[in-house]
């Protein structure tokens, strides 16, 4: 189980899981995406009033060892620590999807927040390069929660649970040039509207994710004055 909770210090979290795509299609973008969310997420603590992340590294179930990977939610930079321990599996396999549905699949079911508490939602951000998954297999999905018993989890049928917990975004991240990206936009649409999939390239991750969080924030949430883009932390990779 992840929380999120209010306290004296924050009040009134503001929870955001950013999942990350760490399959061999990916390659060293999901490199290059890391090294950026740790200056989003510096960023938007100076800018935004009790937000606290998550952040997730999203395999495939199907082929690979460490298919989801999962931190803690931090209101501040130790965040960082986190990061640092992101593996990189490159793994993945020829079914041209990875499993990214197991953010929302985790999000709903081990995940305690108390913005629900306040009638409010918590935001998930999937990025990745790959067609949206229509199943998660049930037996290594057990594995990973622990759960004793786990059938396999259907996109369809998932979705609406996550959409009543979370507002979902998903990042396609547009990086090579021979990937049929229509084709793998197509399958996201069949779940979350134009809104709610963005098709970016390397270099417009950053702002683009700033713009979500702000968004979903509000502006009753934005702290006032000028923020400067802070240097990067320290990553050892």
């Amino acid at each position: 189980m992840r929380e999120c909770r209010d306290t004296e210090e924050h009040p009134a979290t503001i929870p955001v899981i950013l999942a990350l795509d760490v399959t061999g299609s990916m390659g060293n973008a999901a490199v290059e995406v890391a090294k950026q969310l740790n200056v989003i997420m510096t960023k938007l603590y100076e800018r935004v009033k009790d937000v606290e992340f998550m952040i997730m590294g999203i395999g495939d179930f199907a082929y690979d060892r460490c298919p989801l990977q999962v931190s803690q939610f931090e209101s501040d930079i130790r965040i960082a620590e986190q990061l640092d321990k992101l593996y990189f599996e490159f793994g993945g396999g020829g079914n041209n999807y990875e499993s990214y549905t197991a953010a929302w699949y985790f999000g709903v079911n081990h995940v305690k927040l108390d913005a629900w508490d306040r009638g409010q939602k918590g935001l998930i951000i999937t990025m990745g390069d790959e067609a949206l998954n229509p199943y998660i297999p049930g037996e290594p999905l057990g594995k990973v929660t622990g759960a004793a018993r786990v059938q396999d989890v259907e996109t369809e049928k998932l979705l609406p649970q996550v959409l009543e917990k979370y507002d979902v975004y998903h990042i396609y991240v547009d990086h090579r040039n021979y990937r049929d990206v229509d084709e793998d936009v197509k399958t996201w649409k069949e779940c979350l509207d134009k809104q709610h999939i963005r098709v970016i390239r390397l270099d417009g991750i950053a702002d683009e994710i700033i713009r979500i969080v702000t968004a979903f924030a509000g502006n009753d949430a934005l702290k006032k004055g000028r923020v400067e883009f802070p240097k990067a932390l320290g990553i050892s990779w």
